[in-house]
């Protein structure tokens, strides 16, 4: 299995902040001695990452100590911020290659919690909301094609809520528990095989574009798949090894290449000398960059469940959700129930923020009792806005008021947007007319959907 996190024990001082945040207790060692992780236990979502406090700096340690260090973890030249103890394996100067071979045909995508993270690194407010100099960044830097992770979650909405229903009304495994926090789910496999089969069988946003860019992409834009390397910004640690998973070739091709964090991207900015403030605002590539306000929440914790509400109503009933803000499912409480109606149907739905909230649940599914139809789980604390590969912040409080804004950010933006379900996405309806025929047919479930370890359809995939 990949490393994702290191503990530089060089660095470590054995303060165990790390320890603290971890949800699985994956941190071992004693007090103010070097701290490892066990990875038999580790799921990769970083929060180490986020509340480690041991660093080296030019100021403090010199500049021969701190080079050292940045030329270990393989990072350009550029970067002189401190770098910490616990930190995610970096990938980047695979991407500074492929920007730089002219024979490759390169294509990124960025999640939804990016575009309220990556200004922070530049000096702007907490939460700034900049989707319009994002897109424009990525495409000053050099990428053939800049797309957006929020086309495929309005797609994973599609997909999602279509296997929802079928579960629902023809007595299929239920609670089924989203899939698109691959923390959440190597959590699952590590530890609770057998109930992988509750785990919706959708790819993550992020693999669905990947194995969309190299087929109706590569369509679309003329270009041979094998010549397209695809890039995706997240602001998630578990997502580098999610698109090293075997299973994640349906295009044909690896369907992600590499997976950089925020705080990576900054770094690719600053690399490349893009000054932030002046870049001029640009809209992500068309049809594979459009998305509604219901793709963009997926960054926040409830989100997808509130995205997979307001279209779940309409494959339901047949109707439109006039009302599309779904108070219930709000909030960043780590356990959150809550029943709707939808049509004759009511509706049971739970949110669990944090993974350190799970136990309870697992127990529940396990003794047959949870009495729900559909469980979002999310490993970070607030979802994907506090995400592993986010921006990092020390103090407390600027934890906190960043997690705020940039949950703001994200509801502010859905309410802005002119559509905000994802099935009113009209470049959702084209990919179905042209290409995958239709929500959970032959073709979607080919590319789109995958199976778990423990789950009875890992007919030899799964991965070691």
């Amino acid at each position: 299995m990949m490393t994702v996190i290191q503990i530089d024990k060089d660095l470590c001082t054995g303060c165990e902040e790390c320890k603290k945040a971890c949800p699985v207790d994956a941190i071992e060692g004693n007090p103010r001695e070097a701290q490892t992780v066990n990875t038999d236990k580790c799921v990769m979502c970083g929060q180490c990452v986020q509340r480690c406090k041991s660093y080296v700096s030019i100021i403090d340690h010199g500049a021969a100590a701190y080079a050292k260090k940045r030329a270990e973890r393989d990072l350009p030249e550029t970067v002189k911020e401190p770098l910490f103890a616990a930190h995610n394996v970096s990938h980047l100067s695979e991407v500074i290659r492929a920007l730089d071979d002219p024979n490759t045909y390169t294509i990124i995508q960025a999640a939804p919690a990016v575009r309220v993270g990556i200004a922070e690194d530049f000096g702007l407010p907490l939460g700034t909301l900049a989707p319009g100099k994002l897109a424009a960044m990525m495409r000053k830097i050099g990428f053939n094609k800049v797309y957006d992770t929020n086309f495929t979650a309005d797609l994973t909405i599609m997909e999602e809520g279509t296997e929802l229903v079928h579960r629902v009304t023809q007595k299929g495994v239920l609670p089924m528990f989203t899939s698109c926090c691959p923390a959440w789910v190597a959590y699952i496999e590590k530890n609770h095989p057998e109930l992988s089969k509750h785990l919706s069988t959708c790819k993550s946003p992020q693999q669905m574009a990947g194995a969309v860019f190299k087929t109706y992409g590569a369509k679309i834009n003329n270009v041979d798949p094998a010549k397209i390397f695809s890039v995706s910004v997240m602001p998630c640690t578990c997502k580098e090894y999610e698109c090293s998973r075997e299973e994640m070739a349906d295009s044909g091709h690896r369907d992600v290449d590499v997976v950089i964090t925020t705080r990576e991207l900054a770094y690719l900015f600053k690399y490349k000398g893009i000054d932030f403030e002046s870049l001029t605002e640009e809209d992500f590539d068309l049809p594979l960059g459009a998305y509604t306000g219901a793709g963009t929440i997926f960054g926040v914790t409830g989100g997808v469940m509130e995205a997979a509400l307001r279209t779940g109503y309409n494959l339901i009933t047949g109707k439109e959700l006039e009302d599309v803000d779904i108070h219930p499912v709000r909030g960043t409480a780590g356990v959150r129930t809550a029943e709707i109606e939808v049509g004759d149907l009511t509706l049971k739905v739970g949110i669990i923020t944090n993974l350190k909230n799970i136990g309870p649940v697992i127990e529940a599914v396990k003794a047959g009792t949870l009495d729900l139809h559909f469980v979002e789980v999310m490993t970070c604390p607030e979802g994907c806005v506090s995400g592993g590969g986010q921006p990092k912040l020390i103090l407390p409080e600027s934890i906190v008021e960043a997690y705020r804004n940039r949950r703001q950010a994200l509801f502010d933006h859905d309410k802005e947007l002119p559509k905000r379900k994802s099935h009113e996405n009209e470049a959702i309806k084209q990919i179905y007319k042209e290409f995958l025929e239709k929500p959970n047919g032959e073709k979607s479930h080919h590319l789109l959907h995958t199976s778990y370890k423990g789950s009875p359809a890992a007919k030899g995939h799964g991965h070691h």
